[in-house]
């Protein structure tokens, strides 16, 4: 039997944290350092009981630890995550996974030329409703996909912003909310080859977004719209729908994603199947539905699982950096679309 494997964590915030106490559940891996300049950081580890490190270079030195999650600020993820591949040791990256294409692409290149796996932690796809969702899509029942709805609407409390780089650009809700519901939309549906977006802050009027309106055209020739608000008082987000963080009220009979093809819908996060009762299709005839069983678990755990797996050469990542690039690159593509005016399309790693 492998002995548990020994994974740092670097960057002990809300993040960080959250995936220690994921860690802590699992036998098959554990705590064995945490690295981070900010005061409380060494409060937390000696609560865990490993060492602490206030430089993450030190740490990868003087603990040789076999893995890494990297959750420190969004503009560290790159420069943390090239250390870590420099001493060959695999990451698991925070999403984003970059700040900036350019970075990105030497992410990519360094994981390839070290042979050292990097897995981006866009943790929704982990998730077994969304292999479910995914595996549906797949097998071709809903005929030609046509059609997506996305929508991400709810409200953020006053007391969110309080935290003063929230209110800055970059911090708005299509990098950090968005760019959830965009790469589980390319997940299932396909890449996107063009985007048209418009923003506003009316609400709050700070530097960044509180609304956004996207249209998007995927490679297999649908299109799809996703829509998005932090200030509104509405239950349509995978935050609400789906349960799958219970620090939100659950809002199970509400949908955050249609999917609509020739032949039959999904709607998500209910998994619930429509399609015709005959033959002879058409908007006079009666649909029927049925609600697709799947097992529920938690997909930061799924994510940690799946992770052990990667570093132990039993799986490849399920979003590795390019994947997560692809995902940066629309999020890049809507922010200069909604800027511009203009439909943009998503660069090329």
């Amino acid at each position: 039997m492998n002995s548990p494997l020994q994974i740092a964590l670097i960057g002990a915030g809300v993040m960080g944290r959250q995936h220690f106490q994921h860690l802590s559940k699992l036998p098959d891996a554990q705590l064995c350092a945490v690295a981070d300049p900010g005061p409380q950081a060494a409060v937390f580890a000696a609560g865990c009981g490993v060492p602490y490190f206030d430089n993450h270079r030190r740490m990868l030195d003087q603990v040789r630890p076999q893995a890494v999650i990297v959750a420190n600020p969004n503009n560290l993820h790159v420069s943390t995550a090239l250390d870590c591949i420099a001493a060959g040791v695999p990451v698991l990256l925070e999403k984003p996974v970059g700040v900036h294409l350019d970075e990105v692409r030497e992410l990519v290149a360094a994981s390839a030329g070290y042979g050292v796996p990097v897995l981006v932690g866009h943790h929704r796809r982990h998730n077994p409703l969304i292999a479910s969702a995914h595996e549906l899509l797949a097998s071709g029942v809903l005929g030609q996909l046509t059609s997506v709805t996305g929508m991400w609407q709810l409200q953020k409390p006053d007391s969110y912003f309080d935290v003063l780089w929230r209110r800055d650009p970059g911090a708005g809700m299509l990098f950090t909310n968005l760019i959830h519901d965009l790469d589980l939309m390319r997940h299932l549906c396909g890449e996107v080859v063009q985007v048209q977006a418009i923003t506003r802050n009316r609400v709050r009027g700070f530097a960044n977004e509180d609304s956004a309106a996207v249209v998007l055209e995927f490679e297999n020739g649908a299109l799809g719209s996703l829509t998005g608000s932090d200030a509104v008082a509405a239950p349509w987000s995978w935050e609400l729908t789906s349960g799958e963080n219970p620090v939100y009220p659950h809002q199970p009979d509400q949908p955050c994603y249609l999917l609509a093809g020739t032949r039959g819908a999904l709607s998500i996060p209910q998994l619930r199947h429509w399609r015709y009762a005959v033959a002879v299709a058409g908007w006079h005839q009666p649909l029927i539905s049925e609600q697709l069983a799947y097992e529920p678990a938690e997909a930061l755990d799924r994510q940690l699982q799946h992770f052990i797996r990667v570093v132990r050469g039993e799986a490849c990542p399920l979003v590795d950096a390019a994947d997560a690039g692809r995902t940066l690159a629309l999020v890049e593509a809507i922010r200069q679309a909604a800027e511009t005016g203009r439909a943009c399309t998503p660069e090329t790693l």
